[in-house]
């Protein structure tokens, strides 16, 4: 079988340029979005992280800011950062960049957001919601691969009305941020959810029921072809840095074994450029959500609801 590979720069771009004509109508109404990042540490992914995000943010003509604190920050000072963000009223999304230190509690972090913009929808509010259907915001990561899921079923899967309904999607991840919400978008959409994670045994006894695969383990090459059935449509939410050995180059890989899943699969996200562009740009798309609801303006569509 020859999967087809579906490009999430592509569909990452038709989704920033729905964000940029968005911005347009909500400009008539005096709304700006405003996003701010923490970033606590000199965590070299956290940083390079944050360059991307300013770049992306300033592209759209959002308000940016970044707020540097240092690895031994006092909780409380972190806590005191969070709430000057809180009270800004220029600043209507806050992502708190990960990892944090060890000191630093992430259950507090989330619960110190203020809802209305936490973007990320990690505050147990906004989880909460989430869990009962009635998201304020769509965390980015989960939502990327359903949108990426949904232009593949529109495009060969007979429309994702029905792409979902009775197939048995299958998630390898319990995060807050990415599994447990993946976990609730596939049950929302109809689809027969199995969670696993990196302990589940014998993992290849659920891997290969799946007629969608969501691979979000942080685990590299946790799945390879022959755990998986033909047609499966396989999501690698995953990304690990290799050094080649040989040329000293670093190339990035999945938690899928690409090649063997691919050979098997009717549909599959590579790494990188699948799932990762589209949810850089649905982070910003969730400031801009937030700023419409600061503003009590309703956007055109509900793409980020």
């Amino acid at each position: 079988m020859a999967a087809v590979v579906i490009d999430g720069n592509a569909i990452a771009e038709q989704l920033r340029q729905s964000i940029a004509d968005e911005l347009q109508v909500l400009r008539l109404s005096e709304v700006r979005p405003g996003l701010a990042t923490v970033l606590i540490g000199e965590s070299f992914d956290a940083q390079a992280y944050e360059k991307h995000v300013k770049r992306l943010a300033e592209s759209l003509d959002y308000r940016y800011v970044c707020e540097r604190l240092p690895e031994d920050i006092e909780l409380a000072d972190v806590i005191a950062t969070l709430g000057k963000l809180n009270a800004d009223p220029r600043i209507t999304g806050i992502l708190v960049l990960h990892p944090l230190p060890p000191h630093i509690p992430e259950a507090e972090m989330n619960s110190a957001v203020d809802p209305r913009k936490d973007i990320e929808a990690v505050h147990p509010m906004n989880a909460g919601l989430l869990a009962q259907g009635r998201a304020r915001f769509l965390p980015s990561t989960p939502a990327s691969c359903f949108y990426l899921l949904d232009h593949y079923a529109d495009a060969h899967g007979g429309g994702h009305e029905s792409f979902y309904s009775g197939r048995t999607m299958v998630v390898i991840g319990r995060s807050n941020s990415v599994g447990k919400p993946a976990q609730m978008l596939g049950l929302q959409r109809n689809a027969t959810v199995i969670a696993c994670h990196s302990r589940t045994k014998p993992l290849d006894a659920y891997t290969s029921q799946a007629d969608i695969l969501i691979v979000a383990a942080g685990v590299r090459g946790i799945v390879d072809g022959s755990m998986v059935k033909e047609g499966v449509v396989a999501v690698d939410v995953g990304i690990h840095a290799v050094k080649d050995e040989e040329t000293g180059k670093t190339r990035m890989v999945g938690d899928l074994d690409f090649e063997s899943v691919a050979a098997r699969a009717a549909a599959i996200t590579p790494v990188p450029g699948g799932v990762g562009p589209i949810t850089d740009v649905w982070l910003v798309g969730n400031a801009l959500m937030a700023a419409a609801i600061a503003h009590q303006v309703e956007p055109r569509f509900g793409l980020f609801r």
